[in-house]
């Protein structure tokens, strides 16, 4: 489990091609504590370390999950959002993440907003709901709404969030992966929506 405060940017430092699979080879600052087989959200989606390389680590994204994310679209040299999973007797300092992408959404606006961003984003999911003042997570970073319609919502970034994440990098026209709220999810399959 994460909670969607973004521990570090990471590098794309390779990428290679195995099948329908992309290995992933990542550097990041806190490389010298990872262990094989250790979970990480990278943009948000949950991938196990697979190898730990000179200066880099890898991880496999399979055409699932490369389907259903904005990992197949990554370059070398690409920032990434990373964070490890949550320890057991660590404060919760975002909301509930999983890793768990539930579809791509696409920037719609960029607005500076004397000192913060605006940034409005659609995606083509009918089946997830947002609410106002409701929680998001957009790319792994845990987020509040600001508004919210039946296909996109808006959120608000402070400068912290903007220069520590990848958020400085995403322009109109820019995929992000979602993962709604796990909380309304299940409300909304209780009450069968």
């Amino acid at each position: 489990m994460f909670t969607g405060i973004i521990e570090t940017l990471g590098n794309v430092r390779n990428l290679k091609k195995d099948s329908g699979n992309i290995e992933l080879g990542i550097s990041c600052s806190f490389l010298p504590e990872l262990v094989l087989g250790q979970s990480i959200a990278h943009n948000g989606v949950c991938l196990t370390v697979t190898n730990l390389l000179d200066g880099y680590y890898t991880v496999t994204a399979i055409d699932e999950t490369l389907n259903k994310t904005n990992l197949g679209n990554l370059k070398v040299g690409d920032n990434i959002n990373l964070e490890r999973c949550m320890l057991a007797n660590g404060r919760f300092d975002g909301h509930i993440v999983q890793g768990h992408v539930d579809c791509i959404g696409i920037c719609k606006s960029v607005l500076e907003e004397n000192g913060s961003w605006k940034f409005e984003f659609v995606y083509g999911d009918k089946k997830q709901i947002t609410v106002p003042k409701g929680s998001i997570c957009i790319n792994g970073v845990s987020l509040t709404l600001v508004d919210s319609t039946d296909d996109s919502f808006s959120v608000a970034i402070i400068p912290y969030t903007f220069e520590h994440t990848n958020f400085k990098n995403l322009i109109v026209g820019s995929s992000v992966n979602l993962e709604f709220d796990v909380i309304g999810k299940y409300i909304q399959k209780i009450l069968g929506k």
